[in-house]
């Protein structure tokens, strides 16, 4: 089975390559000839899953899924949530975003945060979703040089350190995107 994975990201496509079965071949926006920006213009982060989704399977013909993820803060009404990547701006900088973040959170003694994923699956003409969620708290500073995004900011419950501190392999246990891709790696076993 080929599946087209609807991303530019290589650190996702590494997260999301290392849970899927050898018997499905994952195909980037790249392996397709895709190089647009694929549209993200809805207001929910299940929206923007969906519609990345059936942009490719409407414009490309291909079975895919696509994810969308962000991060929630309690004390920042859930903020930045759908807007996560761009949050510190339209340059999509992870830094700029953390350091938004950590600058918004600063008189704030909630830290409590999570991130949440969904993938949406077009597949024989159906849609499905699948949702991931890791409860958290988002640290002081930066620690840690792995993962990407605001991973050096966010410590999973019940662990000393942040994403950016643990193995990808760890990280793909307790994470939203691993939980939600494990979601969706079931669906397709039991076709």
């Amino acid at each position: 089975m080929k599946l087209v994975f609807a991303t530019n990201n290589f650190n996702k496509i590494k997260e999301v390559q290392s849970l899927i079965p050898d018997h499905i071949k994952l195909l980037s926006l790249k392996d397709i000839g895709c190089f647009e920006d694929v549209p993200e213009t809805q207001l929910t982060i299940k929206g923007n899953a969906i519609q990345k989704a059936e942009y490719i399977q409407e414009n490309y013909g291909f079975d895919c899924f696509a994810d969308d993820t962000g991060l929630e803060v309690e004390a920042l009404n859930n903020a930045p949530g759908v807007f996560s990547a761009r949050y510190g701006g339209e340059q999509r900088d992870a830094h700029d975003n953390m350091d938004l973040l950590l600058k918004n959170l600063n008189s704030k003694p909630n830290r409590n945060a999570q991130f949440k994923t969904v993938v949406a699956l077009h597949l024989n003409n159906n849609l499905e979703t699948f949702t991931g969620v890791c409860k958290g708290e988002i640290t002081a500073i930066k620690h840690g040089e792995g993962g990407f995004g605001y991973d050096p900011i966010f410590k999973a419950k019940g662990y000393s350190k942040t994403f950016a501190e643990i193995s990808l392999e760890e990280k793909n246990t307790i994470g939203h995107r691993g939980k939600a891709v494990r979601l969706l790696v079931d669906f397709l076993s039991n076709l």
